[in-house]
Formats: structure tokens, sequence, C-alpha cells
């Protein structure tokens, strides 16, 4: 019996009919990525250059940080003041890392235990001290670099949310109105709060477009970058569950986002935890160190009949920045009330909304109200909806203006009048 001829036999190669893979071009995603998001960017840089260069003009024409300690909104040049407060405990995290103790001070009216760094999250030290060592920059100018980089980085995913519910023009003054929100000081600066919105803005834009499994790794990173970052992973873990009960997107990706969201929290919380001895650690040392703790309201309350009744009886009483944020509290029902009205999505509302309760519930310095709503970006879409619709000049108008103001009400005020920890 003769062999059967092999050709007879043989199945046909099926890689020879699959055409080649494209190559990826590099170069022609950058020109998207630049044509998409340039002009939010740009909008927004612009206009906080300008704001910026108001703020470190008042400082240097005022004189005040050459009386401060350099901890405390001092220094020797005006750019100093950038690297304070806060600033100061991120560089010796980013220089000595965590040493986490409870320490107790005997005899203060206010404080049951010493200050100690690990009421710090880690992501922002981290990439001080990582950048540092690859630019040779210093650590406050590497925290500097991050602090804008990030900035960048949230109005683009700032852009990117508010574009979904107002097209493009409203996106790219959405981008705009977050270089001047009171608070935006902190943009620029030697602080987190730049790294945590960028994340923040980009995982809520993950849950509406459906991309579980990044929503999930951004909260988590999100949660080793600051304890707030509670409302933004209960945000992403809600969504996900109504897409569960939904059956919309299958059960592996959302649930996954589920577990992934929470690890970052949750592990930095216990590891401090665990090396203090003590399961309640970090909260009994933000209570006690910096009197941060949730009271309901009750502080806030207190602090705003005084400001009402013109009483500056308050231990951290600061005049300006205090009535500043009386104002913020007073806008917060209009602004709450016109997001609810253009219905976004669960995420944004929830994200918005817990930010709000968390901030108004806790025991704080009062004057830091506009910087700790940072994060309650969605509240500025239904003003850039609403500014959209103005013509070139006038809208130029406006935001330059507010780019002008916010140099003395965003900036010197938190930093100068205030004290911005």
């Amino acid at each position: 019996m003769s062999a059967m001829p092999t050709d007879v036999c043989a199945e046909p190669a099926q890689h020879d009919s699959t055409p080649p893979a494209a190559p990826v071009d590099l170069h022609e995603q950058s020109r998207r990525l630049v044509r998409r998001y340039g002009p939010a960017v740009g909008c927004y840089a612009v206009l906080k250059l300008v704001g910026f260069g108001v703020f470190m003009w008042l400082v240097d024409y005022s004189g005040y940080h050459l009386t401060k300690q350099a901890r405390l909104g001092g220094g020797a040049h005006p750019w100093d003041v950038l690297g304070s407060f806060d600033g100061w405990w991120y560089q010796q995290v980013a220089e000595f890392g965590y040493d986490p103790q409870l320490v107790p001070i005997i005899g203060s009216p206010w404080y049951t235990f010493q200050a100690n760094s690990a009421a710090f999250f880690p992501l922002y030290p981290g990439l001080m001290r990582m950048v540092s060592e690859f630019t040779g920059l210093g650590l406050y100018g590497a925290g500097m670099l991050v602090s804008v980089v990030a900035s960048l980085c949230a109005a683009a995913g700032i852009f990117a949310v508010a574009e979904r519910l107002g097209g493009v023009r409203t996106g790219v003054i959405a981008a705009g109105l977050w270089a001047v929100v009171p608070g935006s000081g902190a943009e620029w600066a030697v602080y987190s709060d730049s790294t945590f919105i960028a994340l923040a803005a980009w995982s809520c834009y993950a849950v509406m477009t459906r991309r579980w499994i990044a929503a999930g790794l951004l909260a988590l990173v999100a949660g080793l970058n600051r304890p707030t970052s509670a409302t933004l992973i209960a945000a992403v873990c809600l969504a996900a569950l109504a897409a569960l009960l939904r059956r919309t997107d299958g059960t592996r990706r959302p649930l996954a986002a589920m577990a992934l969201a929470p690890l970052g929290l949750f592990g930095y919380l216990g590891w401090v935890n665990w090396r203090m001895g003590d399961w309640g650690g970090y909260f009994k040392l933000q209570r006690g160190a910096w009197l941060h703790f949730f009271d309901w309201g009750q502080h806030n309350v207190t602090v705003m009949r005084g400001i009402l009744l013109g009483h500056d009886d308050d231990l951290f009483a600061a005049l300006i920045p205090d009535l500043l944020a009386a104002l913020i509290i007073m806008a917060l029902p209009i602004l709450i009330v016109l997001l609810v009205r253009l219905r976004p999505p669960a995420v944004l509302m929830v994200h918005t909304l817990l930010t709000i309760a968390t901030v108004l519930g806790s025991h704080q310095m009062f004057c830091n109200v506009a910087r700790f709503l940072l994060p309650a970006f969605p509240l500025l879409i239904p003003l850039a909806i609403a500014l959209s619709r103005l013509r070139g000049p006038a809208l130029v108008t406006v935001l330059g203006t507010c780019a002008l103001a916010s140099g003395w009400f965003a900036g010197f005020a938190m930093f100068e009048f205030g004290g911005a920890p």
C-alpha cells in the first residue's frame, strides 16, 4: 500500500492566512493624545501659571515668609513656603522613612501624642524619593516636579470626565476651573493633593467607561496616597456592585475592581497599626497629634457659628481663610443641586457627596476646608457647562480674572494667613 501524499493529509498552515499585526505608531498615538487633551491641559497650565505668579509675587512683596519658621510658612525665598507645613513632613518621610510610634504627651490641654510622620501616606513621598534619585533634584524640587506633573494629569482626567457630560468645550473649561478654585494653591506645592485627584479623576473615568480593572487598580494606588481615598474606594465598589446586580459587565471584572480598590488603604493602615502594636493606632495618632477625627460636624458647626457672630475663639482661628471656608460651605448646597440636575453617573455622585460629608463631618483646621474639597471636582462641571455658553472674549475675561484672584485667595491666603497642614 503506497503512502498517502503529504499534501493531501496536511492541514493548511494557519499563520500563512493571518495578516501581520500592524506596527504601533507611537508618534501618531502621541499626536492623538495631544489633540485630545492638549487644549484642556494647556488651559489649566496657563491659568495656573497666572495664579502661581501672583501668589509668588504676593509672598515676596509681603515679606511675611522672612518672619516665620521654615516649617510654618516661612523660608529664605518666596518659593520655600511651598515646602512648609505638610510639605516639610513629606520631605522627612522621603528622606528618613517611617518609625510609627504613639508617644504620649503629658500636660497638654489639646494633644495627647507627639506628631509622627506615619500620619502621612507613602505614595507621594515615595515618588519624591524616586524622582530625586533619578533626576538628581533635591527632595523639594522632586516634590514640586511630581505635583506639577500630577496636576496636569489631573486636569486631563477632569477634562475626560466632564467631556462625557457636557462636551469638549465643557471639559476644557472644567480643567481650567480646577486651576483657580479655592484650595488650588496646594496643587503646585510639596503636597499630595494633585497626585490623589489625578488618580481619583481617572478612576472615575475608568468606571464611566466600564474599565473595571483599571478603576480598581487606580483606587488601590490612591489608597496609598491619603486616608480620604475611602470616598473614592466606596464609589468604585458601589458602582461595581451595581454593575454586578445589573449583569451588564459579567462578574469577574466588577468583582476584581471591588477586591482591588481597598487594598492600598487597608494595607498601609494595617502596617502602621501593626508597627505601633495597636490596631487603632493610626486613628489615635490622627486624633491625639493632629486633632483630626470624625465628630459628625460638631467642630465645624461651632466654628461657623463663631464666624457668623464675629468671634475668633477657635484654637486655629485664621480670619480670612476661615471666612473663605464659610462662604464655600454656604455655596455647597447650590453646587450640589446643580450637579444632581445633570444626573451624573453614580460613581461621580457618590464620590462627591462622601467627600463633602467627610470634610464637613470631621474635626480639623477649618481654614483648610477649601483644600480638602479639591477632590470634589465634579461640582465644577455644572459651572463649566454654564460658562461654555459664553463667547471667547467673555470667557477669557472670566477665567483670567479668576486666575489673577486665585493667586491671593487660593495661594497667599492659604499659606500665609491660614497655615495649610
